[in-house]
């Protein structure tokens, strides 16, 4: 695939790309995305840094951006990684689109997260901690979010926030789209998956059992009031 062009997506959209300079669909973008618009559950496998965050957040605004009936909410396992799946969010999303956006995770001032939710976000990012607990609150329902996103599901389970996404989908829609992304598919996420996505279609980048072999790792030893 040469553009995303092909995947006829709104102004607004292209414009947010041009302006992030993605021109060409990675891998699991170009495999993701299709199916995604088009509604359909997706099981994906892919390394970090293979352009995931993309591949779901690109379907979900296009969604959002076409109908008014459509929100989404994005678990992740940490709250780093749901800041930089916000920050992206928010360069795709475009400053003049309307679509507010929630980040709720754990460690953060709940007041600022009590006045996103006030503002009504069709997209949602957040830990599954924090999340249940915006659920037990009240402050959050979920009632018309019919856009799924497990992010990382292999780390949620390893991390032990299988309850709290359970807990997390009884209050969502049953009629919904969800997609999972794992590095892996040991057969806890095989079985996480056939208990939540309907006929997902299958997407997986180099292997089922990614390693990951391109990324290289440093250690800086710092003090705790340095980080």
């Amino acid at each position: 695939m040469e553009n995303f062009n092909s995947f006829n997506l709104s102004e607004n959209l292209k414009k947010s790309l041009k302006g992030l300079r993605f021109t060409k669909p990675t891998e699991v973008q170009a495999k993701t995305i299709p199916f995604a618009i088009n509604k359909e559950d997706i099981l994906a496998s892919a390394e970090t840094g293979s352009g995931k965050t993309a591949a779901y957040l690109i379907p979900l605004i296009q969604q959002i951006s076409t109908n008014r009936k459509v929100s989404g909410i994005i678990l992740t396992p940490t709250r780093e990684l749901a800041q930089q799946v916000a920050d992206v969010a928010k360069l795709l999303v475009g400053y003049k689109s309307g679509i507010n956006l929630g980040l709720l995770v754990g460690g953060a001032s709940i007041n600022n997260q009590l006045n996103q939710l006030k503002k009504y976000p069709r997209i949602i990012i957040g830990t599954p901690g924090r999340i249940n607990d915006h659920l037990l609150r009240k402050s959050l329902s979920l009632k018309y979010f019919n856009f799924l996103v497990l992010d990382e599901a292999d780390r949620m389970l390893d991390m032990g926030f299988g309850v709290q996404i359970d807990q997390t989908l009884q209050y969502m829609p049953s009629e919904r789209q969800t997609l999972l992304f794992s590095a892996t598919l040991p057969a806890k996420i095989m079985q996480l998956s056939k208990k939540y996505l309907h006929n997902p279609e299958r997407i997986a980048i180099e292997s089922d059992e990614v390693l990951l072999t391109n990324i290289s790792h440093d250690i800086l030893n710092i003090d705790h009031n340095k980080k």
